[in-house]
């Protein structure tokens, strides 16, 4: 079974291709994951970026406008951002015009659907491009069922948003199939949805039906298959904690892995909800995911260390492993720490 049968029709996307990263107005880095996870995971499909003049956050790319991009081959513009709530600025409205005007489709993830802008709307229709909203569940999702599914499950888990679940799930599925296993990422957010082709934007399903929708994502596989699932949000998350139960309930995961920025001491947009710790965030995710897998068990910790040096940050792995005695390891650096993760996952 390949990635796109295993989903509902509407979950597979053919994206007009190679694409402009747009940067908004972001001033802080984490509102771009976007932008950076197609930067990181799909670079030969980003020919540049482009921004308001307010924006203080760069990928490094070739800065663009949309003409110039144009020219370079690019046949959409991508909105790069992920605010808090998925709102598209009217700020941003000329900058995505201009782009329609040069001849490129846009490309949004965002919750607010580019249709519903009466600008954007008559742009697209004037220049006759596209407007492609991913953030858009498939019709007919189920409400789950419970019923234990063959294959194997592997859920990326945090302790706040867009600190490396994404990253450590394409890491550890590409390290999977590099050591011969049959093993498939499963986006669960528009970013990962960009990069895979598919999924499931479990953010913009209607609550009764997240864990449905996760079943949907991950259905029966082979005993020997991997589905390595990008988790959302955090449990303990005073905003988006339900998405990341129905996705934890429905994934049904024999090994979670949890993710985590060092450093990072309050919820990025909360600064009034404190980080959970990581023995905080394993025990509750395991006691919560007993409900549909009571085998469910943390195969090992996914440290963030980009913002530290190397001896720094391989000194940090190493004692966060002895303290939590598990395997520690920064996917997005590898070496012998990131094996010792994929072993630990892969012990039965």
């Amino acid at each position: 079974m390949t990635f796109h049968q295993a989903l509902a029709p509407a979950a597979a996307l053919d994206l007009p291709q190679p694409y402009l990263l747009f940067l908004g107005d972001v001033t802080e880095k984490g509102y771009a994951k976007t932008a950076f996870g197609l930067r990181d995971w799909a670079a030969d499909r980003c020919v540049g970026e482009y921004a308001c003049p307010e924006a203080t956050v760069s990928l490094g790319l070739d800065w663009l406008t949309p003409a110039e991009a144009a020219a370079r081959g690019a046949r959409a513009m991508v909105i790069g951002v992920a605010n808090a709530g998925g709102v598209i600025h009217d700020s941003w409205i000329p900058h995505l015009t201009a782009a329609l005007a040069a001849g490129l489709d846009l490309i949004s993830g965002m919750h607010a659907r580019l249709g519903d802008s009466p600008a954007l709307k008559a742009a697209a229709q004037k220049h006759g491009r596209r407007l492609i909203d991913v953030r858009q569940p498939p019709a007919g999702i189920a409400l789950a069922t419970g019923r234990k599914r063959p294959g194997k499950r592997l859920l990326t888990v945090g302790t706040d948003c867009a600190l490396g679940k994404k990253y450590t799930a394409l890491a550890l599925a590409r390290a999977l199939r590099e050591r011969g296993l049959k093993a498939d990422f499963r986006a669960t957010g528009q970013t990962g949805i960009m990069i895979g082709g598919g999924g499931m934007p479990m953010d913009a399903v209607v609550a009764d039906f997240e864990a449905g929708a996760a079943e949907l994502l991950s259905p029966d596989a082979a005993p020997d298959h991997w589905d390595v699932i990008e988790g959302q949000g955090a449990l303990l998350h005073p905003a988006y904690a339900a998405v990341s139960l129905g996705l934890l309930h429905g994934s049904q995961p024999d090994v979670i892995v949890a993710c985590h920025e060092p450093g990072r001491l309050t919820m990025l947009g909360y600064p009034d909800y404190p980080v959970a710790s990581l023995p905080e965030i394993i025990a509750v995710n395991l006691q919560m995911g007993r409900l549909t897998n009571p085998a469910i068990r943390c195969g090992g910790v996914s440290l963030n260390t980009s913002a530290l040096d190397e001896a720094a940050a391989l000194a940090l792995l190493d004692s966060e492993s002895q303290r939590l005695g598990l395997a520690v390891a920064d996917p997005m650096r590898g070496g012998p720490q990131f094996e010792r993760l994929v072993d630990a996952c892969l012990a039965s």
